[in-house]
């Protein structure tokens, strides 16, 4: 096989003769059209082989990082190319190459990377990281760049042409690789989609030991069972579902939802709360916590708190059955920060959060001035949902905000390259709840593969209305900037050919309301809204 324009073929040794000093090539393989890739064996964390796929050249490859660490990448260079390059994005810990991502953004025609970020481990193992600063460097930021440079470096030789454009698209802890590169490497990408960014690592991770903390032990009389998180769950939707016009069981607003657990309480003779769906006031002390965000000695802020709809995600994750917080948060605290793995998770204080600001290990926290990123022209769709119970939706708005007021006193409007939106009822950057039924679909990173491995962009919708990815290209390439995107669901996600319901997601910080008529799972039914009512506002700011 060629490239497209027969300027190198798809062979280990055309490739490995055109890369710089420092990097090689672990095999190069030609893909028929319509035929799989099988992944190599050990990928831990994405063992998924891609299949369906289009006629492709595929290239696995290692680059030297600094002293003795190395991070290597996966390649997919399609022959019917649309002349354009797409990263795609990791989660967690995990050390591994995403082809499932890769894949589909071959599907579009991209020539499609990605990076197993230095390492090779699950999304929740961080035992690695242990005592090793460079290849905690090499995940926090150095792997994903020098693996797009390289990458770069192959497609243009395989093609005889550079990219056109360059984009990114990934979520969690994807979602926070593309805003590092936007901060620090404002040049390699033309176009960011940032979904669910878990952008503050230094706080985020411990912040899942302290929502932990607060149902443990499991003895306590202050503990809520998992049996009850279904009960919070309907009281929430009973209280918050409203105010966005219509009781759909979809919360538009839960941060702005004055939720009063004392609903739940139990009265007088109640012998078995788990049996009643009631809590004791022990137990709503502990709700008030969960849903108050973490704040330390003088007011500090430490990290906000999960919204009020994330219920059904609890028992999975953040507030799990076991008698201990998950490793997502202990390993951070036991292996990035050193303090190794005899560490009581039980003294978790402000000690440890001065500690991760000190190191921020791997310097992947992602900082406030994105002004580098706007000079160079970049453009940044960001999105989260509001249901999500393993990052709190509201760390985005946080992020957003604090962006905002560092490039506006330099004269730099945020809307003019950053947009974000909210997604109710979604959770961690896929899927709704069956007690939601949201629409959530649009293409985000790694949605495609819930509604089966052969599935690129919106099945029925092939627009940038309804495509996110889309939505970006026509931001970058014809100014175009989007001020919803329309989120699908499907009545069967296998089958994807039934349309049940669309909503508009609304550029933050507007939300969609409902008109008052229409059917309500037509989109056209709702409208991008301001959460207060602006002509009182500008009124005010007159008087």
């Amino acid at each position: 096989m060629l490239g497209v324009s027969g300027a190198l073929d798809c062979a280990l040794p055309a490739i490995q003769g055109i890369l710089p000093a420092g990097a090689s090539v672990n095999f190069v393989r030609t893909v028929a059209p319509n035929s799989s890739f099988e992944i190599p064996p050990g990928n831990i964390a994405y063992p998924i082989s891609p299949v369906g796929l289009p006629s492709l050249c595929a290239v696995s490859a290692r680059v030297q990082s600094s002293g003795n660490t190395s991070f290597g990448f996966g390649l997919f260079l399609p022959s019917h190319w649309n002349g354009r390059f797409l990263a795609v994005g990791n989660g967690g810990f995990a050390g591994g190459i995403n082809w499932l991502d890769m894949a589909t953004g071959t599907r579009y025609g991209f020539a499609s990377m990605s990076t197993d970020t230095g390492h090779n481990s699950s999304i929740v193992d961080g035992r690695w990281a242990y005592q090793q600063p460079e290849t905690v460097k090499d995940w926090g930021y150095r792997a994903m760049h020098g693996s797009v440079v390289t990458a770069k470096h192959i497609t243009e030789a395989f093609y005889a042409k550079k990219p056109s454009y360059s984009y990114y698209s990934g979520c969690s802890t994807g979602g926070r690789q593309g805003l590092k590169e936007a901060e620090v490497f404002p040049e390699d990408f033309d176009g960011i989609v940032a979904g669910a960014p878990s952008w503050w690592p230094a706080h985020l991770q411990a912040w899942t030991i302290r929502l932990a903390l607060y149902n443990l032990p499991q003895m306590a009389a202050h503990h809520i069972p998992p049996e009850l998180f279904p009960a919070i769950g309907a009281e929430v939707l009973k209280q918050c579902d409203a105010p966005d016009g219509l009781a759909d069981s979809i919360i538009s607003d839960p941060y702005g939802c004055n939720f009063r657990p004392e609903a739940l309480l139990c009265g007088a003779n109640v012998g078995d709360p788990t049996a009643a769906g009631c809590l004791t006031s022990p137990q709503i002390d502990t709700l008030d916590k969960i849903y108050n965000a973490w704040v330390e000695s003088n007011q500090t802020f430490v990290f906000p708190h999960i919204a009020p709809g994330s219920e059904p995600g609890w028992a999975v994750w953040l507030l799990n059955s076991t008698n201990s917080p998950h490793t997502f948060g202990t390993h951070y605290v036991k292996y990035f920060l050193g303090l190794g793995p005899e560490w009581d998770f039980w003294k978790l204080d402000e000690s440890v959060i001065a500690l991760a600001d000190r190191l921020d290990p791997g310097n992947s926290s992602v900082g406030f001035d994105l002004s580098a990123f706007h000079k160079k022209g970049g453009k940044i769709l960001s999105y989260h949902g509001l249901a999500d119970s393993l990052i709190p939706a509201g760390s985005t708005p946080y992020f957003y905000n604090r962006v905002y007021r560092t490039l506006k006193p330099k004269g730099i409007e945020l809307d003019d390259f950053f947009r974000f939106f909210l997604v109710p009822g979604m959770g961690h950057c896929a899927g709704s709840h069956t007690s939601f039924n949201a629409s959530w679909y649009f293409a985000g990173s790694s949605q495609a593969s819930v509604l089966g491995l052969t599935v690129h962009g919106v099945p029925g919708f092939s627009d940038a209305k309804h495509d996110v990815l889309l939505a970006l290209m026509d931001w970058v390439e014809k100014g175009t900037a989007p001020d919803s995107i329309i989120a699908t669901r499907y009545a069967n996600d296998t089958e994807h050919t039934a349309v049940s319901s669309q909503r508009p997601l609304c550029m933050y910080p507007k939300q969609a309301k409902y008109k008052g008529t229409g059917d309500q799972n037509d989109a056209g039914s709702w409208e991008c809204k301001l959460p207060y009512d602006q002509s009182c506002y500008q009124a005010s700011q007159a008087s």
